[in-house]
């Protein structure tokens, strides 16, 4: 018989802007051998500072991780905290039951306990919880969303769309809708997300494949995948990610990238927007507008290649290795 898996979850208070700052890259947290997985809710909506960080640990962490984790919460240097252990469950989904409708746009992410509070005339995308990061409520995918819904509403038209690292497929549905006779491919470095982003299409009722109109799932470190290299040049590419693998894959996403063509960024701090202006310049973009204040979405436009100058070579690679899906 198979030992229960032992799950121990420590929760400790916060404030919303250190829950926001909570990246999983630098921190000596993630250096750990096998690092949390951290949520945060807002338990109190009469309080919207008053956060929640829950860590949860697949082992009984001891006082120097917990230290760790007190390291990124300045305000919750005090505080007592809960350490408790938790059952054989799926906790990273029971983590998310919570989730709460997410209005971008013209668009309505929602899980099945709110079908019912769909607004009359909005775009629903039925998002469950799930081990998949890029349910919606995370700020930057909102900012993605609105990039997307200003962008058809400016009258901009993509025939060949990317969504690198599309978590549960969230972003690839928001733009088969908006340009629904488009070529459209969703890759991501795990495998369990490309998983539940067929599960995900198929409660939305969105065909997989490679014709026009239906999305074409792959797993994929970066680029480095036949069908996105066969399926380039886009003339969109969407990457909500985190800012090492935006910075790592700036070459290989403007090797993608048509001339003229349009990269949405997002995943970064406001802090980080200049790293990734620079590193984008380097390979043939600008940065053509800025939305979010604290997690921005970026958008970045490929300039024209003139004259003698070649084409750059891509590199297929990503600062995440195989097995690395990220921190939320």
């Amino acid at each position: 018989m198979t030992d229960p898996i032992e799950t121990w979850r420590l929760t400790l208070p916060c404030t919303r802007a250190e829950a926001d700052r909570l990246t999983g890259e630098d921190d000596p947290l993630w250096q750990l051998d096998m690092p949390p997985t951290l949520t945060a809710r807002e338990p109190n909506a009469d309080r919207p500072d008053d956060w929640e960080l829950s860590a949860y640990f697949a082992y009984k962490p001891s006082e120097e991780e917990i230290a760790l984790v007190r390291a990124l919460l300045p305000s919750a240097a005090k505080a007592k905290g809960q350490l408790e252990q938790l059952g054989d469950e799926d906790w990273v989904t029971m983590s998310q039951q919570g989730l709460e409708p997410v209005a971008a746009g013209r668009f309505f992410v929602h899980t099945a306990r709110h079908v019912a509070e769909i607004p009359t005339g909005a775009v629903a995308l039925q998002i469950e919880a799930s081990r998949a990061v890029g349910t919606g409520g995370h700020e930057t995918t909102r900012q993605c969303l609105l990039m997307l819904d200003r962008l058809k509403r400016q009258g901009a038209r993509f025939d060949h769309i990317a969504d690198i690292g599309t978590g549960t497929g969230l972003l690839a549905f928001a733009a088969r809708h908006l340009w629904p006779r488009a070529y459209v491919t969703a890759s991501d470095i795990d495998p369990v997300s490309i998983d539940i982003s067929a599960e995900n299409a198929a409660i939305n009722r969105v065909p997989i494949g490679f014709r026009p109109g239906a999305v074409a799932l792959c797993v994929a470190s970066g680029t480095d995948h036949a069908v996105i290299q066969q399926r380039a040049p886009y003339d969109l590419v969407v990457a909500n990610i985190l800012v090492g693998p935006l910075i790592e894959l700036a070459p290989a996403l403007s090797a993608i990238l048509s001339d003229g063509g349009t990269l949405v960024l997002a995943g970064l701090l406001d802090r980080q927007v200049d790293a990734i202006k620079t590193a984008y310049w380097r390979v043939g973009l600008r940065l053509a507008e800025t939305s979010g204040t604290e997690w921005p979405c970026l958008r970045l436009v490929k300039r024209h290649r003139i004259g003698w100058r070649r084409p750059l070579r891509p590199r297929l690679r990503t600062s995440q290795p195989p097995g690395d899906f990220g921190t939320w």
